[in-house]
């Protein structure tokens, strides 16, 4: 299977000024290379076969003949493959010279799209010589002996993948081409280019790509000219980029003096959700006068069995790496003292109560609480945080538990719940000593009825910890810890909040918190619900009971960011674990990642009021609507196939 993915490339040939033949020696290796790396369709940059700088060369006769004969060169000795190629060159059509695309595969012509938007500024004088897209009379034209579609209104069609071409100046205008054709349904866009360099231009250029990319929700592959072009007043600096909707997947060399192919895979299954799912997408088109009458070119895609992959599948999807950490992690944090400020205004309740366990989510819950105090200008001792220790509290959890409270300045409580629970055992005729789910829910739930009577008494909010890899999971009380008054993590998986803790107290704490943080981050994730071990160590530790959260996160973002089926997503997850987990222990973590999400849906569809921080969010109101007796079956029995 291919999983949705196309195998596309950029290449960048060195080029003779005017030399035809010359510039096609360079470009067929180049294509017989793409071709034995099973890429599916590669680009090349803007006049490739002519080069671009020529001047007044284009008016010559000559120069336009042998740039045909040329071509007529590269599609012979490129008909054994069955690769799509896109080349830039001259063309002529009813006394007009057009700057075109042209687009073939395995020796047949299969459009031809020529420049909408032409130069003429500054160094660059393309009306000189070239005559504009929507001047052209034809929708037909002769070319290399064979009758092929010509104009810039034409989509290519498999029933795989749509994709359409623009030229340079058409994506740097108010609206490229490439807008209609993305409306149109093409998800892949090429542009062939000679884009010079100035100072500052390139950023701004990669800028412009991302954005178009990201605005149309497209594939978008870029190849500008590079050495070999005349340097009288310009430089190129053969410039060559794969986006993804908004994401630079692969770049050239800049200012390199070789040939240079480029190669990645674009998610045309990802893209195709991404539209579906951002309704406005396709909104208002009907109203949309100034969309051209697109033309559909059918071809068929080259098949490939398998695919593999050149692009990286990051295990943490929803943690990035390096400064993009930190500035995640500054504007999460932000995201959630600004809803919880705001909450506590707007209800007049200025206490917050928290049980702190010791553990991260209630840890980042505390942080978030104290410097919401900070900002509101409220004395930290309206945060009222209350450990209550139970049969499964350890001597660390408890006493960083304690010390953070005290330390960071809030209104300490220590309540222990083990008489009270006891009491309730007795009450419902439960052995004491009877370690079930019973005995460790009824733990759960004395915490809960504690933090919201004391809430009450004292005119407060309960401020909930409970995180998004525990409400995916289900890995919640019922009207336990399932419940409060506002969540704070409720946007937040789990793999991310250790990287908060450690950010905040960076950047954020002062000092005589930081080793009980430190400590809190370096600790096991555990509901200690069941007594500790004879070293008085946790006993209870989640990831042996639900498994690995790296995994349940990686599942996840792909089941609801994008909706993949459990087949493709398991094929990712073997991508970005394969040197940690092999093939059978994803499969059997994705199948309790899918059983869990179904049966959980119940604790979802009540959860309390809490900040949407990212693109996936399990909130009933919003973002994830489903029903809680809804059927795994469908997915199970694919991941039974795997």
């Amino acid at each position: 299977m291919n999983y949705g993915f196309v195998k596309v490339a950029v290449a960048i040939p060195t080029v003779k000024l005017a030399d035809c033949k010359s510039n096609v020696d360079a470009i067929v290796p180049l294509i017989e290379e793409a071709a034995s790396k099973d890429v599916q369709l590669v680009c090349f940059p803007e006049l490739a076969i002519t080069g671009y700088t020529c001047g007044d060369l284009f008016h010559n006769h000559l120069l336009i003949d042998e740039a045909e004969k040329a071509l007529s060169q590269l599609l012979e000795a490129t008909k054994n493959f069955p690769i799509i190629c896109l080349v830039g060159m001259p063309v002529k059509s009813c006394n007009q010279l057009f700057n075109a695309a042209v687009i073939f595969q395995q020796g047949k012509l299969l459009a031809v799209i020529p420049k909408t938007y032409l130069a003429a500024y500054n160094e660059f004088y393309e009306t000189r010589w070239f005559a504009a897209a929507n001047d052209a009379v034809a929708t037909e034209i002769k070319l290399c002996g064979q009758e092929v579609a010509f104009g810039a209104s034409i989509l290519l069609q498999s029933d795989d993948l749509c994709f359409s071409a623009e030229i340079c100046e058409d994506l740097w205008t108010p609206i490229p081409p490439s807008s209609y054709q993305a409306l149109a349904g093409a998800q892949l866009i090429f542009n062939l280019s000679a884009s010079n360099e100035l100072t500052g231009k390139n950023t701004y250029r990669k800028q412009l790509i991302s954005q178009q990319s990201a605005r149309c929700i497209t594939g978008y592959v870029y190849a500008s000219s590079g050495f070999g072009e005349s340097t009288t007043d310009v430089v190129f600096a053969a410039n060559g980029f794969i986006f993804e909707n908004g994401v630079l997947l692969s770049e050239s060399e800049r200012f390199s003096f070789d040939n240079q192919l480029i190669i990645n895979e674009i998610d045309i299954e990802r893209l195709q959700g991404d539209r579906q799912k951002n309704t406005c997408f396709m909104q208002g088109l009907s109203h949309l006068k100034l969309l051209p009458e697109l033309r559909t070119v059918r071809f068929s895609l080259p098949k490939k069995k398998t695919i593999e992959l050149t692009r990286t599948v990051f295990p943490l999807p929803f943690t990035p790496y390096g400064a993009a950490l930190d500035e995640r992690c500054h504007e999460i944090f932000d995201i959630q003292v600004a809803a919880l400020a705001s909450r506590l205004q707007h209800t007049g309740m200025l206490t917050m109560v928290i049980g702190i366990s010791g553990g991260l989510d209630s840890t980042l819950a505390l942080l978030v609480c104290v410097k919401t105090a900070d900002k509101l200008k409220l004395s930290r001792k309206n945060i009222i945080g209350i450990t209550m220790p139970g049969f499964g509290t350890t001597n660390r959890t408890y006493t960083n538990a304690v010390e953070l409270i005290q330390t960071l300045g809030c209104t300490f409580k220590e309540i222990s719940i083990k008489e009270a629970c006891l009491l309730h055992f007795k009450d419902i005729g439960h052995p004491e000593n009877k370690h079930d789910i019973t005995f460790e829910n009824t733990q759960a739930r004395q915490r809960t009825l504690l933090l919201m009577n004391i809430a009450n008494q004292q005119n407060g909010l309960v401020i909930g910890t409970g995180d998004l890899s525990e409400l995916a999971l289900g890995w919640a009380t019922y009207n336990g810890d399932h419940m409060s008054s506002y969540a704070v993590n409720t946007g937040i998986p789990k793999t991310l909040v250790r990287y908060l803790v450690q950010w905040v107290t960076d950047n954020k704490i002062e000092a005589a918190a930081k080793n009980y943080l430190l400590d809190v981050v370096d600790t096991p994730v555990s509901p200690e619900l069941l007594p500790a071990d004879e070293q008085g160590n946790i006993a209870q530790k989640t990831e042996d009971l639900v498994g690995p959260y790296e995994l349940h996160d990686f599942f996840l973002y792909y089941a609801l960011r994008f909706g993949f089926s459990p087949a493709k997503i398991a094929f990712l997850a073997t991508q970005a674990f394969k040197q940690k987990y092999p093939k059978e222990t994803l499969k059997k973590w994705l199948s309790v990642f899918i059983k869990r999400f179904f049966s959980q849906q119940f604790k979802r569809s009540c959860m309390p009021d809490g900040p949407k921080v990212g693109s996936v969010n399990l909130s009933p109101r919003g973002d994830w609507r489903m029903p809680s007796d809804a059927s795994s079956k469908m997915w199970l029995a694919e991941v039974d196939k795997l």
